[in-house]
């Protein structure tokens, strides 16, 4: 039992490290073949700070926990919208200009209800991971159009203040990315081997534990990302962040599991809990960051609190669950 905690705490650590190198590299890789600072900002970034959930998903679905893979991918998008959104707004109000970031969000919505219908009927097969998985470029390739459209966005400035931090040559670049992208893998397979091992312990089903425990700490990247940009008054990188974490989320980290191993049996709690929470909580989203009326763009602190109270809410649930089991 010891053992598989300190291998949770030490999976998680090394986990957000290499996670942090990882996007680090990769950053500064597609700044010297020349990708667009904004592209680097959505694409690389939102990619690298998903890179947690779609390891740790992979490996747990490939090792037979297909609950692990599921419970990361949604408790991370409920975590980013409730945890590290409700904080950040608690920290400072998040002002909403970015154009991208507002057509991005009904794709989100949109997504969200697309991967419950898929889930309805208790399975995930690998044709609907490969689906997923190709919808996922071919929002990325309409990202790419989007981008070279809206020159001057708040987001590409912003991102371009963050492309611009980091001046690593191209050498330290690509050792960075290798670096972190191993040890990556290996922080993802001592965490998911801790995480099997105190869920079996405690007679507590994998997917709690995703949901948890794994959820919080894969996401970690995305609360370090988001307040580090709001301190700096980067609002739309800080929901930009959220945004494309949770796309890559539910298509990519649920795409890439069911390719790597179908879904046979998915767990009615997931369609009775915890994907009506992981929408509805998008809806909310997707209200607070659009102008109603001329209303100013902003998600204000008593917002964020809302979204925070939710997913505390929402967590207390998930402990009640397994108390009166």
């Amino acid at each position: 039992m010891i053992g598989f905690s300190v291998a949770i705490v030490v999976g998680l650590s090394l986990l957000v490290w290499s996670a942090d190198k990882f996007v680090l590299g990769a950053a500064a890789t597609a700044k010297h073949l020349g990708m667009p600072s904004l592209l680097i900002g959505m694409v690389v970034v939102g990619f690298g700070t998903s890179a947690p959930e779609m390891v740790v998903s992979a490996i747990a679905a490939l090792e037979g926990n297909p609950g692990l893979a599921l419970g990361n991918a949604l408790g991370s998008n409920i975590a980013n919208i409730g945890l590290i959104l409700g904080l950040t707004a608690l920290l400072a109000p998040i002002a909403v200009h970015s154009s991208v970031v507002r057509k991005e969000m009904p794709i989100l919505l949109a997504v969200s209800v697309l991967i419950g219908l898929l889930m309805c009927d208790g399975a995930l097969g690998r044709i609907e991971g490969i689906g997923l998985f190709v919808l996922l470029c071919l929002i990325m390739g309409w990202s790419v159009v989007s981008a070279i459209s809206s020159r001057g966005d708040n987001l590409e400035e912003e991102s371009d203040e963050v492309a611009e931090a980091s001046r690593l040559t191209l050498g330290k670049a690509i050792m960075w990315l290798s670096v972190g992208l191993a040890l990556l893998v290996v922080s993802s397979r001592i965490l998911v081997w801790g995480a099997v091992g105190v869920a079996q312990s405690f007679g507590v089903s994998d997917l709690i534990i995703g949901l948890t425990i794994v959820a919080l700490g894969t996401s970690l990247p995305e609360l370090a990302a988001s307040i580090a940009a709001v301190k700096k008054g980067e609002h739309d990188l800080a929901l930009g962040n959220v945004v494309g974490s949770n796309l890559f989320n539910t298509l990519a980290v649920i795409g890439i599991a069911a390719m790597v191993a179908p879904m046979e049996s998915i767990s009615p709690d997931i369609m009775g809990r915890d994907w009506p929470m992981m929408l509805g909580i998008t809806v909310l989203l997707f209200i607070m960051a659009y102008s109603w009326r001329g209303r100013k763009i902003s998600i204000t602190r008593l917002e964020g609190f809302g979204l925070l109270a939710l997913y505390l809410g929402y967590n207390g649930v998930l402990v009640y669950s397994v108390l009166g089991a």
